[in-house]
């Protein structure tokens, strides 16, 4: 089980784990965006670690544990990238979730699994192919898992066009919030 910090909070009231994934990539993607055109891609990595989702958790209202707080932040974070893509459509930077691989060597799984860890190249070489190569040219929406080393479908709740929309809004406000 997944052991860390578990009063990681931003100044902002943020748990860490929702600031760092889905709130820092979408704040990001949205100040790029307008420099950005079609031939881009915009590679954004969650994890096979996903949890549905408590949409008060995102915005800080809801306490949770390390493990709930971490997956459920990459379930969001994989959400606003599908939402992300079908908004752009073909007109924008393709838009992929890729997991780079489960249990790889860093510090997070040294320290909360008590496990080495494999090779980290392992993922750094799939987030290479993601933003450069030919399979993925045609991705956009699509979410890549590199365990199985195919693409595949996310969380069922990933899935769904509506919660994806709730995130998204979600993730609008607390974005409104801190620029406010």
């Amino acid at each position: 089980m997944l052991v860390t910090d578990e009063s990681q909070q931003s100044p902002d009231g943020l748990d860490t784990r929702f600031a760092e994934n889905p709130i820092a990539p979408c704040r990001l993607t949205k100040r790029l965006q307008p420099s950005m055109d079609e031939g881009l891609r915009i590679v954004i990595r969650p994890s096979a670690a996903q949890a549905p989702d408590d949409l008060s958790a995102l915005g800080g209202g809801a306490r949770m544990d390390a493990a709930q707080a971490y997956a459920q932040s990459k379930l969001a974070l994989t959400m606003w990238t599908r939402a992300l893509a079908d908004r752009l459509g073909a007109a924008g930077p393709a838009v992929i979730a890729v997991n780079p691989g489960s249990l790889l060597a860093t510090k997070m799984v040294r320290e909360g699994y008590g496990i080495a860890g494999s090779d980290v190249g392992i993922g750094a070489g799939i987030l290479v192919q993601a933003a450069l190569g030919d399979a993925f040219a045609d991705a956009s929406g699509r979410y890549f898992d590199n365990d199985a080393g195919r693409f595949a479908n996310p969380h069922p709740q990933a899935m769904d066009a509506a919660r994806c929309r709730a995130v998204v809004d979600a993730i609008e406000k607390v974005l409104a919030r801190l620029a406010g």
